[in-house]
């Protein structure tokens, strides 16, 4: 539901927070575990006033697509609690106490947690557990459905004890359900004008876990609906649907919009980033085409006058990076976007933005006015120049030099044929929407689009390696001392010649090279500085240039190889068939999973993959 605030299953050895879910764990510009366990259950004899020691009991715990599962098997009773997200703010926990014995037993219910957050405090309001973090605007609301309830606050308001003040009677073989609310809020405001629905959703817990099911189901279906594929693969589509959504984040703070993180898991990912969002839009589009869009539109929001996309965008925008933009991809968001929906009211909103963005390029990233752009940065930076292309340090890079274009805009001395073709196919995209919208876009753009694949298919193809590269930008000479993943890009882009084509397919297919346990690593796998274990973008396989690749073998009607290849990447590519992460990007040669887990473009592209 795109909150601000997440929860995990506690491990089977932390048997003391059995009876909560482990967190929450709240983000903003990073995150914090505001507890271990902010709400555990406690279980008291009515009549003898002793503890029921719920670490003792027999626990099974289970993560369903939009729910956590905790159910505790004590001698005489079952606990079983479950966790949903109600909506942007708020999660809600229900607990069903089942009396297994073949007594009545008088119980009293309760509620504890302790605070990890050094710079919060408890305190009550309104019989509900305020937990405000000083000097943010932040609140955790604890709220539940007992009675007049009684409620003890340490010394120092980092630790609460609540519980009912009479007992109950859960009768033999019967059961009772308890509910309780947590939410998260950037404002006093946000806290006060929420309650409401907070009661309602406790007056109605029932059709709200109906109407989850509902729509966690609505996901799964749309996407086995449009791909005949096995058991095993179908798992795997769950899994990135998952995984995308746990990093859906509502529009809060100066982000307008609601978009994907890269990975909740990792703390230098807590923003939006241009290419991960045309990426993420891409998938979203076959299963939540409205989050696809939000997610374009976040990052449009940041355009400025001159037509540039920030890199990144933050809860906080004065940490948005506009040092330099992502490689042009938005266009074949969109794109992909009405193609799922048919929503040419979309297209005719962000055409306007995306022409602009795609003049951009040619004022502020091409040199010497030939219509052939390169990668830069608006600092005159170098390193900000290679976060602009996505592959930060990819090896053809090595000895790349930045040159001044004007004050404004600096590029690097090389121009790269992944970036012209991205913008080939942009050409082709906006060409498609000119015509849909009517207008007389169409003859420009289809003109424009023959020149560039005219002077890629010729200027950027070398014959006696079969291969495309980056050219440098005064010798005109191909960079010929690596061959990557950019080098397939125009394949994709559907530039190459069936010939080119059928060189590039031989390169892809060598086993030295690209054709690896699990392929398509960023470098080839026989250049010296081929470093898959810790160099990033020099040689680990990324998910996104494996689906660029598989589609470019495809576009040639090369299916078997594309087919073979696509198999390989989800058979080993650890832990994609079984319950453990995706990972940021592979190891091409042993399969391991590297850098950040839970990485919303890996699950993204494995979700393409699939479905392609």
């Amino acid at each position: 539901m795109g909150a601000w605030h997440a929860y995990s299953l506690p491990h089977r050895d932390s048997t003391k927070y059995y009876g909560g879910f482990c967190g929450p764990l709240i983000m903003k510009m990073y995150g914090q575990w505001s507890s271990k366990c902010i709400a555990n259950i406690t279980l008291k004899d009515g009549l003898t006033k002793e503890n029921i020691d719920i670490s003792k009991a027999r626990a099974k715990m289970i993560y369903y697509p939009g729910k956590l599962v905790q159910i505790l098997k004590l001698p005489s009773f079952i606990i079983k609690m479950n966790l949903i997200f109600v909506n942007n703010k708020t999660a809600l926990i229900n607990t069903k106490i089942t009396n297994e014995s073949n007594k009545d037993r008088s119980l009293i219910l309760g509620f504890k947690g302790k605070l990890l957050l050094p710079n919060a405090y408890i305190e009550l309001v309104d019989n509900d557990i305020n937990i405000k973090i000083k000097d943010k605007s932040e609140y955790l609301v604890l709220n539940t459905n007992l009675k007049n309830p009684e409620v003890k606050i340490s010394k120092d308001k980092k630790i609460y004890f609540l519980q009912e003040k009479k007992s109950f009677l859960l009768k033999s073989q019967k059961s009772k359900d308890f509910a309780i609310t947590q939410s998260y809020f950037f404002s006093k405001e946000e806290n006060e004008n929420i309650q409401k629905e907070l009661i309602s959703n406790k007056e109605n817990i029932s059709q709200t876990f109906k109407d989850n099911t509902k729509r966690w189901n609505a996901y799964i279906k749309k996407s086995f609906g449009t791909k005949d594929c096995s058991i095993k693969d179908k798992k795997v589509l769950v899994k990135t649907i998952e995984t995308l959504i746990s990093n859906w984040r509502s529009a809060a703070g100066e982000l307008k919009h609601d978009g994907l993180f890269p990975s909740t898991a990792y703390q230098g990912f807590y923003g939006f980033w241009s290419w991960d969002s045309w990426k993420h839009a891409v998938a979203l589009s076959k299963f939540f085409p409205e989050l696809a869009k939000n997610s374009i539109l976040s990052m449009f929001d940041y355009q400025d006058d001159m037509g540039m996309v920030a890199d990144c965008i933050y809860f906080n925008s004065k940490e948005n990076n506009l040092r330099d933009t992502k490689a042009p991809l938005s266009a074949w968001a969109v794109w992909n976007v009405y193609e799922n929906t048919r929503d040419t009211n979309f297209v005719k909103q962000i055409y306007p933005k995306l022409v602009k963005y795609h003049n951009w390029w040619y004022t502020y990233r091409d040199h010497n006015k030939n219509n052939v752009c390169e990668y830069g940065s608006t600092d005159g930076s170098l390193i900000a120049a290679k976060w602009e292309s996505g592959m930060d340090n990819a090896v053809r890079f090595d000895s790349t030099q930045i040159i001044k274009n004007n004050d404004y805009a600096w590029s690097m001395n090389q121009e790269s044929v992944d970036l012209n073709s991205y913008l080939y196919a942009e050409k082709n995209y906006l060409s498609s929407m000119s015509t849909l919208l009517k207008n007389n876009d169409f003859t420009k753009w289809k003109d424009e689009a023959q020149e560039l694949k005219k002077i890629i298919s010729t200027e950027f193809w070398d014959e006696e390696t079969g291969f495309f590269y980056d050219r440098d930008i005064n010798t005109k000479k191909l960079i010929l001392k690596q061959q990557g993943s950019e080098g397939w890009i125009p394949l994709w882009a559907k530039i190459a010649s069936k010939a080119q084509a059928e060189k590039v397919r031989q390169v892809i297919l060598d086993t030295a090279k690209f054709n690896s346990r699990v392929p398509f690593p960023t470098l080839s796998a026989d250049n010296a500085k081929f470093n898959p274990l810790s160099g990033y973008w020099r040689g680990p396989v990324w998910l996104d240039q494996a689906y660029f690749g598989i589609v470019a073998l495809e576009n040639y009607s090369y299916f078997n190889e594309a087919l073979a290849l696509k198999r390989k990447i989800l058979d080993n590519a650890q832990g994609i068939n079984a319950n453990t992460p995706i990972f940021e990007n592979y190891h091409p040669l042993t399969g391991k999973g590297l850098n950040a887990k839970h990485f919303s473009w890996s699950a993204a592209h494995l979700y393409m993959i699939i479905q392609n």
